[in-house]
């Protein structure tokens, strides 16, 4: 049985950073896209970064470019996602999620996996 498990998340000020994980068990992922979503109270699910299965690609939602930053480790089977200058605004449940292909997608209907997310929360 395929398992994604979120770490990290927590309480930081505006303008902190915060590193959250995800960690898959029951199947490598090691060829295969990631991705991140959130989803703020009273607000529909969103995209904010995907990484392809190289590793060599990336992208990011407009509103976090420049300041997330999506990575992998391909031996510990896991996705990171590094957020800097944070703002109230990212305050969200964020999920983490897998392909079973190795190309980007912003749709999470292309995701065949989805962790249970973790709390992030910015204060002002």
């Amino acid at each position: 049985q395929v398992q994604l498990v979120e770490s990290g998340g927590g309480l930081v000020q505006a303008g902190g950073s915060l590193r959250v994980s995800c960690t898959a068990s029951g199947r490598s992922f090691s060829n295969d896209a990631w991705g991140w979503f959130r989803q703020a109270p009273g607000k529909q699910r969103e995209f904010v970064a995907a990484i392809s299965g190289s590793g060599l690609s990336t992208y990011y939602a407009d509103s976090v470019k420049g300041r997330f930053t999506i990575s992998r480790d391909n031996a510990k089977n896991t996705v990171y996602l590094q957020m800097n200058r944070l703002k109230p605004w990212d305050t969200a449940v964020f999920y983490c999620a897998a392909r079973t292909e190795p190309s980007i997608m912003t749709a999470i209907r292309r995701y065949d996996y989805l962790g249970q997310g973790t709390q992030v929360t910015v204060s002002s």
